[in-house]
């Protein structure tokens, strides 16, 4: 650690121990009664109005993850390393029109998972665990990706070396993930709600200085652009048999002709699945009433200039000069070279809490998951409120360092290998809750074989696609040619569009065929409640059994 800067750690150090004790003191604020329900442990007491909620859903979507390998894909040339920007566009409309039904039905049955939902609506027990699974699977490794932050993070600031022992160099990361074990597991939402606040302040700060202060010591954006547009052009010319052979990609920072449907497939796809993530659902389900939710699927696209602009610090780190081996560190570097220490530990540290709220949110999430669709649904069907909550509990810390442990005794391309699976997979649960929001028609089986023929297309697809220049390795791309086309597209799409034709014919046969159908648990009136509504309250008291 003789390369760490003193007042830069410093710095750091101060804020995580600032969030630290937010976290704790988050088992105060908005105090309940208990917290032993996942109505207040899980969802914060279903309570939180416009401000916070915009803070909560913005440190929920946007993790340290992504503000590190965003701009990290401009920094390495790809031609679609935009594509982050138009998705978070594009997804703000499509929840302002879903998402306030989920939330209506959701609050008035108390539900607390999108699984939950499923079984009400279909009254089908495999396709609820299927639902459950599937999020779990595709949380997993999003948690061991904002893992993966922290590491980027602790290398460009020194912490750790080749000399030291593997746990010397991995102790910072046990004490992060310790600490952040213990504040959810005794604040649940509200902690990550309460960080969030400090957590989106440093990222604004940090982001807005560096897209004002860079570009006047790089001789402007004019400058800027025209030097990473030289450096692709360079790596292009020197590289060009192996582009030419198809062992090494061109580097670009506009799509051509022929990546426009990848670019617009990848950008569609993503804004599908990002609120099939339980960690999405239980944000929004965290909220005071539906209008919320409106409101801020019309504030949050300011996270989308801000990510925008966070984008184009890949640019800059080329014009900087910044020379590192792994994209992933060339934001990091970037402020480790041209910033102050003191910012440089601003920095650190607001990517660093900006993995800490996320991976909390999302092992709440995956815990909600287990302890409603698999412990209560199997294990102890009459379970109470209280071992609802105490199995969340222990879920949620499992589910931590499980991803801890992921990251590190597995490679990291690894982990990447699974989260491109992950959003493929995620996708695959899109028909059952989505139209099951608006219409009945599809049938419970035919909504299960879709949802498993597209998990296995999207998987089998995924792990074909070899990485460029690496014959025989698997999980290279999230994009694969079309059927019957050479046209490139993303594989969640194709294998949602798939999941979409077998549910839909399927549905058509087990129809004719009359195959019981099962209950429907909600009612048409269920999709518009709003507070005030009958069985609609402010914060649902979690010791009163729902009404279905």
């Amino acid at each position: 650690m003789s390369d760490v800067s003193t007042v830069a750690f410093s710095v750091f150090l101060f804020l995580f121990l600032l969030v630290t004790v937010l976290g704790f003191a988050a088992a105060r604020w908005r105090r309940a009664q208990a917290l032993d329900n996942l109505d207040e442990w899980g969802l914060g007491g279903r309570g939180f109005g416009t401000f916070i909620a915009w803070f909560l859903l913005g440190g929920d979507l946007y993790t340290a993850y992504t503000f590190i390998a965003v701009p990290a894909l401009l920094y390495a040339g790809s031609a679609i390393g935009f594509f982050a920007v138009p998705y978070t566009v594009v997804v703000y409309p499509l929840i302002f029109l879903f998402l306030p039904r989920l939330w209506s039905v959701s609050h008035r049955h108390g539900y607390v998972t999108p699984a939950d939902f499923v079984q009400g609506r279909y009254d089908s027990r495999p396709l609820a665990t299927a639902v459950a699974l599937t999020g779990i699977l595709a949380t997993m490794p999003y948690i061991a990706l904002q893992l993966v932050g922290i590491e980027v993070v602790l290398q460009v600031m020194g912490i750790g070396s080749e000399e030291s022992s593997w746990l010397v160099n991995h102790l910072p990361l046990f004490i992060a993930f310790a600490v952040l074990a213990a504040y959810t597991y005794s604040s649940g939402l509200r902690a990550p709600a309460l960080i969030a606040f400090v957590k989106d302040a440093l990222i604004y700060v940090v982001i807005l200085v560096a897209v004002i202060y860079l570009p006047t010591q790089l001789g402007g954006w004019e400058a800027i652009f025209a030097k990473a547009t030289d450096s692709f052009a360079s790596f292009n010319a020197d590289n060009a048999d192996a582009i030419a052979a198809g062992t090494a990609a061109p580097q670009a920072a506009i799509p051509g002709p022929l990546a426009h449907w990848a670019y617009a497939s990848l950008a569609l796809g993503s804004a599908l699945a990002l609120f099939m993530y339980p960690h999405s659902v239980t944000a929004v389900l965290s909220t005071r009433e539906r209008s919320v939710i409106r409101r801020n699927a019309a504030l949050l696209p300011a996270y989308s200039f801000l990510l925008g602009l966070l984008a184009l610090l890949g640019f800059v780190a080329i014009a900087a000069g910044v020379q590192v081996t792994n994209a992933q560190q060339a934001v990091p570097q970037l402020f480790e070279n041209e910033f102050p220490d003191w910012f440089a530990g601003v920095a650190f540290a607001a990517i660093v809490i900006g993995a800490l709220v996320p991976a909390a949110i999302m092992s709440i999430a995956a815990a909600n998951l287990w302890t409603r669709n698999i412990y209560k649904a199997f294990l102890n069907r009459d379970a109470t409120h209280a071992q609802e909550a105490r199995q969340s509990k222990v879920a949620s810390l499992l589910v931590k360092f499980g991803a801890l442990a992921f990251v590190l005794f597995v490679t990291t391309q690894y982990a990447l290998d699974l989260q491109l699976l992950g959003g493929v997979w995620i996708l695959q649960t899109f028909p059952a809750i989505v139209i099951g929001l608006y219409t009945r028609w599809c049938h419970r089986w035919a909504l299960f074989a879709g949802w498993a023929v597209g998990m296995a297309y999207g998987t089998l697809v995924a792990y074909q696609n070899p990485k460029v220049g690496q014959p025989g390795t698997h999980f290279g791309s999230p994009l694969n040619e079309f059927p019957f086309t050479d046209t490139l597209v993303y594989i969640g799409l194709t294998a949602v569009l798939l999941n979409l034709v077998v549910m839909a014919v399927l549905t058509a046969v087990l129809r004719a065929m009359k195959v019981d159908e099962g209950v429907d648990h909600t009612r048409p009136d269920d999709y518009a409640a709003d507070l005030g509504d009958e069985r609609v309250e402010a914060e649902l008291d979690p010791f009163e059994t729902p009404a279905h």
